[in-house]
């Protein structure tokens, strides 16, 4: 009930409020991460939590992924590896909404 109302008043579409996958909440980090950013800036721009942040970050710098850059901060960066990553993610997913929007436009 509430998501609805929301989504009504903030203009956003129903499907944009449902839960994210998996997939989905990794490439908008490693997205995030490309230039490099701290903690604070990942979980603000992949709208997460600082709870629901660590095991992300801990499982993309294991899969090589994200790297750790010591500094005054620490800061996250994409690695090769992770933008050839997000790349083949995000070409998979256009492919699929392309499809899903001829499949919608036959339907109607």
């Amino acid at each position: 009930m509430y998501r609805l109302i929301l989504s009504k008043y903030l203009g956003i579409r129903r499907e944009m409020m449902m839960k994210r996958s998996k997939h989905a909440i990794i490439s908008e980090i490693l997205d995030v991460c490309r230039t490099g950013a701290n903690k604070t800036r990942i979980v603000y721009r992949a709208n997460l939590n600082f709870r629901t942040v660590n095991p992300y970050i801990d499982l993309l710098i294991k899969s090589n992924l994200l790297e750790v850059k010591q500094g005054k901060d620490i800061l996250y960066e994409t690695t090769d590896r992770g933008i050839s990553f997000l790349d083949n993610f995000n070409e998979i997913n256009s492919y699929f909404l392309n499809s899903e929007n001829a499949i919608a436009g036959y339907n109607r």
